[in-house]
């Protein structure tokens, strides 16, 4: 299966999705900050990357996803994000502010977030 990195700020989203990613056979690595997961993208090499939005800074996920894709970085990008619901907008992709794959709402149903995860590295094989 796949090697997934997860950088969320969140202990118990960490330990969620860590979790239903590792029962579907993929081998997981954890981060708690934008630091710590650019050292574990560079150390662990994924080939997906689940996403937090806001860490240490509200920014902090899309400021990531921008940095990793400037330094070439092209493997798929799951944002997972509530923002949604505290603000009330609606986030979707773009190339340059949102340079990510997909978005998903938290609280994610497992079943969903391996339907994604399995969606995107299907695409990035094809």
């Amino acid at each position: 299966m796949a090697k997934i990195l997860v950088v969320d700020d969140d202990p118990d989203v960490v330990e969620a999705v860590t979790l239903v990613l590792g029962s579907e056979g993929h081998e997981t690595a954890t981060a708690n900050n934008r630091g710590d997961g650019m050292v574990a993208v560079k150390s662990f090499n994924p080939e997906l990357l689940v996403l937090d939005v806001m860490m240490e800074q509200q920014d902090d996920g899309f400021t990531m996803a921008q940095e990793l894709r400037r330094n070439g970085f092209d493997r798929p990008i799951l944002m997972l994000t509530s923002l949604g619901k505290v603000t009330g907008l609606d986030y979707g992709r773009d190339e340059s502010v949102v340079p990510v794959d997909a978005f998903m709402e938290k609280p994610v149903e497992p079943g969903a977030l391996v339907e994604r995860v399995n969606e995107l590295l299907a695409a990035k094989e094809g």
